[in-house]
C-alpha cells in the first residue's frame, strides 16, 4: 500500500491495519525517517518536500512490486510526506511483514535505500542563510545501485 500524504501518521495505527488478523506473519520492519535539525553544520528551520503528482505514485507502485516479487512477504506500506515540515517531523514511513525476519528486514532497507534515491521527491532545506535543495548524497546512490546489482531471491 503506498500513501503519499501531506498529513502526519501514527506509526501504531498504520502497523495494527497492516497486521491486524493476519496469523501468518511471524517478522515486521519498519524504518521511520525524520526531518533533522541539523545538516552540514547548519541549523534547519524548515524542510519542503515537493513530489510530481502521478509520477511518485507510478514510481513508488513500481518499487511496492519489486519488493513483492523479490520477497515473499504479507504486505507492505510505505507513507511519504510532502509540505513544509520542521525538525523531529516525520517524513517516510515503511514497514514490511513477513512469516520470517529476514525477509521483513532485507524488503525494508531495499525499499528505504531505494526510496531515497529513486523516487521523485526533492527536498529543500531553509536555514537562517536562506533556502537550498538538498543534493543526493553518495552513500545513497551507492546503496542504490546495490540493490540493483542482486540478483532477486
Amino acid at each position: 500500500m503506498i500513501k503519499i500524504q501531506k498529513t502526519d501518521f501514527d506509526i501504531s495505527v498504520e502497523l495494527k491495519l497492516l497486521t491486524t488478523g493476519n496469523i501468518n506473519i511471524g517478522g515486521v520492519a519498519s524504518f521511520v525517517g525524520l526531518v533533522r535539525e541539523n545538516s552540514d553544520g547548519e541549523e534547519i528551520l524548515t524542510m519542503t518536500l515537493e513530489h510530481y503528482p502521478g509520477m511518485t505514485e507510478k514510481i513508488l507502485q513500481k518499487l511496492e512490486c519489486e519488493a513483492l516479487d523479490r520477497w515473499s512477504l504479507e504486505n507492505l506500506l510505505i507513507i511519504h510526506r510532502y509540505g513544509e515540515l520542521n525538525p523531529g517531523d516525520q517524513i517516510v514511513l515503511v514497514i514490511t511483514t513477513s512469516a520470517h525476519r529476514s525477509a521483513a528486514f532485507e524488503s525494508c532497507q531495499f525499499l528505504i535505500d531505494r526510496l531515497k534515491n529513486g523516487a521523485p521527491f526533492w527536498k529543500k532545506e531553509k536555514t537562517v542563510r536562506g533556502t537550498r535543495w538538498v543534493e543526493a548524497k553518495e552513500e545513497d546512490r551507492e546503496a542504490d545501485e546495490r540493490w540493483q546489482n542482486i540478483i532477486k531471491y
